[in-house]
């Protein structure tokens, strides 16, 4: 992995830390955005969600809600609430959460990795969404969120890393919903950019639509012949457009949360007929007392209105040799919601809505219970090493397979060039 020190905009004191870092864009809509912002000018959703200061109804893809980022931006570093490093260097950034943690290297990598595959991917980018964030990396000059990155652990940067949270953070702090956020800056970079030399290739965990327009944006920059894209060889000096943030974390120390499955109507069927129709198609069904029973391998727990159901699937030899067809989410996908209840596209069908692992299992019956949902499936999670097979296949995987927690916080750390 070629990766590079940058002089990141940072808050200036530890506790500005807690008051400027905020969820990433795309976990929260406008609303919620401007609720948890509201009478904290220092949230740092004034950069990745600006549209919360301009009129209800203003676009949030217009031009003056990048205007508004880049101005957001430019007033947290003149009033000094972001400083910028003197000098490039790498950062260490722990989350806890429920007594886990996990620590990322935070560092730029190469728009040039994810184009030759260095950089895996798992999943499909929407342009829309791909247009969005490009548009706001050329319009602030920076990249201010992380991608999210994993890679197959390697002690001599586990060892490395260590050393490093012996000294004091930066910053270190609780947020309102529990989890604790630190970060470090490394003294010496070079022992970490030799250690990740012997790391051949990362896996985008999340983050595809930020990689995505990260390449767009430095490419387009390239090509304009733009001066943050004119690459020097010295580590030392901060690299530009044609890198771009991420936290690169050891595989061994994530975990992935269900992405769990709603369906509004059970396709003209009754319940019982529902039923009928999924044994018809090689499933088997058995009532549990679910979720005080664990779930075996190649199931998921169904729930209608009469209770919970074990719902477990065969794999035929072809199935469990392919890294996708053998997963969970896809099993259901192809055995059950499209032939039964006529899910062609869970992209787009607005019959299926997701529920992600962190709000638990009682969301899916409350939404039962209610006629919201007609039948909720909850799913066992994707594992890491299921994902990256998937991304060393070349392959996509199914959508909303993977809901990784905790989420990183923006704001602690931006690359601006």
């Amino acid at each position: 992995m070629n990766i590079r020190p940058f002089s990141a905009l940072r808050p200036a004191t530890p506790e500005l830390a807690a008051r400027i870092a905020s969820l990433p864009y795309d976990v929260v809509d406008t609303d919620e955005a401007r609720a948890l912002a509201a009478g904290n000018p220092l949230s740092f959703l004034h950069v990745v969600r600006s549209e919360i200061d301009l009129p209800d109804g203003t676009d949030p893809h217009s031009a003056p809600v990048y205007a508004q980022a880049k101005r957001a931006l430019e007033a947290l570093v003149a009033d000094g609430s972001l400083v910028r490093e003197e000098t490039p260097a790498l950062y260490l950034y722990r989350q806890t959460m429920g007594g886990a943690s996990q620590t990322a290297v935070v560092a730029c990598c190469a728009i040039d990795d994810y184009a030759s595959g260095t950089i895996l991917r798992h999943e499909k980018t929407r342009k829309d969404k791909e247009d969005d964030r490009t548009r706001h990396i050329l319009e602030t000059r920076a990249h201010t969120g992380q991608v999210f990155l994993c890679y197959e652990d390697r002690p001599a940067v586990d060892a490395l890393v260590e050393a490093e949270c012996a000294q004091p953070p930066l910053c270190d702090f609780t947020a309102e919903d529990g989890i604790g956020h630190a970060v470090w800056r490394v003294r010496d970079p070079a022992p970490l950019l030799a250690a990740f030399r012997d790391v051949p290739r990362a896996f985008i965990a999340d983050g595809h639509h930020r990689s995505a327009a990260s390449f767009r944006a430095g490419t387009e920059l390239r090509a304009a012949g733009d001066p943050s894209t004119r690459r020097p060889a010295d580590p030392a000096t901060d690299p530009g457009a044609d890198w771009f943030m991420a936290c690169l974390f050891p595989a061994s120390q994530l975990r992935i949360l269900p992405y769990n499955r709603c369906v509004r109507d059970l396709n003209g069927l009754s319940p019982r007929d529902f039923l009928k129709a999924a044994l018809a198609r090689g499933l088997s069904a058995a009532s549990i007392p679910f979720p005080d029973i664990a779930l075996p391998s190649h199931s998921c727990a169904m729930r209608l209105p009469d209770g919970w159901y074990r719902l477990t699937w065969p794999l035929t030899d072809a199935q469990a040799a392919d890294p996708v067809a053998r997963l969970d989410v896809a099993r259901l996908q192809e055995d059950l919601l499209a032939p039964v209840l006529g899910i062609g596209d869970p992209r787009t069908d607005p019959r299926i809505y997701f529920v992600g692992g962190i709000r638990g299992t009682a969301e899916l019956e409350r939404d039962v219970a209610s006629g919201k949902a007609a039948v909720a499936f909850a799913m066992q999670p994707t594992t890491i090493g299921q994902m990256m097979g998937v991304a060393a296949a070349g392959a996509t995987m199914p959508p909303k397979s993977t809901w990784f927690e905790p989420k990183l916080r923006s704001g602690l750390l931006v690359h601006a060039f």
